[in-house]
């Protein structure tokens, strides 16, 4: 069946550059952007239920931008002056340079790595082993702490955010011939959303081999995965397989 309309469970790119745009010109292809999943803020009321009191740490480990989000924003919510002293640890250069949102960069102590790795940032982590450690995560976040853990970091884990199902409308229109997810978490809203799914003709992709997992343990057929070493994208395995599908 000759693919004519892509659903990417993703926001829509902020670039009109993006790779998506031209596959689409490229093959005729439709493609819209609806994430299956959002993010949700805790409250201030449901954090504080968490016994977690700010000001008994010294540094702070970011592994996300929305982390950072989140944990100004509490701070802001719960009227907790964030202390010029307070140390942060991020696993990208990225999310570093994100934190000029909230702080004056040049006047802070800010460490990061460039891989992403909570393991990578571990020497820094172990350097300044006196730091009492608050680790900003969401409510579904991998085992990585294990790592501080086996170190003996003094770290206490706060959930400050978390992951919900981004639901359908009633009445809204699902008429694509090709689903992409990129977490597991995708998949479990596809089934929330439409408990009676039935794949027949529409063909799935995903990122990741959780997520491949996920759709296998859903009993759904997987048409296209990704990353692979022709395809190290989405968007490369998505061009491949229009190329030899449509």
């Amino acid at each position: 069946m000759k693919v004519k309309k892509v659903l990417v469970s993703q926001p829509k790119p902020a670039s009109e550059k993006s790779p998506y745009y031209e596959i689409a010109e490229k093959y005729g292809v439709e493609i819209e952007f609806r994430p299956f999943i959002k993010v949700e803020g805790l409250t201030a009321k449901e954090f504080r239920q968490s016994r977690i009191n700010l000001s008994d740490f010294t540094a702070v480990i970011f592994t996300a931008r929305t982390a950072v989000d989140h944990f100004f924003r509490l701070c802001e919510e719960m009227r907790y002056s964030v202390p010029d002293t307070l140390k942060y640890f991020c696993t990208t250069e990225a999310i570093a340079n994100y934190l000029q949102k909230y702080i004056v960069y040049r006047k802070r102590k800010i460490f990061f790595v460039t891989t992403g790795k909570l393991d990578d940032l571990l020497p820094s982590l172990l350097k300044h082993n006196k730091e009492r450690y608050l680790y900003a995560v969401s409510d579904v976040h991998n085992d990585a702490a294990n790592i501080l853990d086996r170190n003996n970091i003094n770290y206490t884990k706060a959930v400050m955010y978390r992951t919900v199902s981004n639901d359908f409308q009633p009445g809204e229109p699902f008429d694509y011939d090709m689903l992409l997810f990129f977490s597991p978490m995708g998949i479990d809203s596809l089934l929330k959303n439409f408990p009676e799914f039935h794949q027949n003709d529409i063909q799935i992709g995903c990122f990741g081999a959780t997520t491949a997992q996920a759709v296998r343990n859903a009993g759904l057929r997987l048409d296209m995965e990704a990353p692979t070493q022709k395809a190290p994208s989405m968007t490369a395995a998505l061009d491949a397989f229009l190329k030899e599908h449509n």
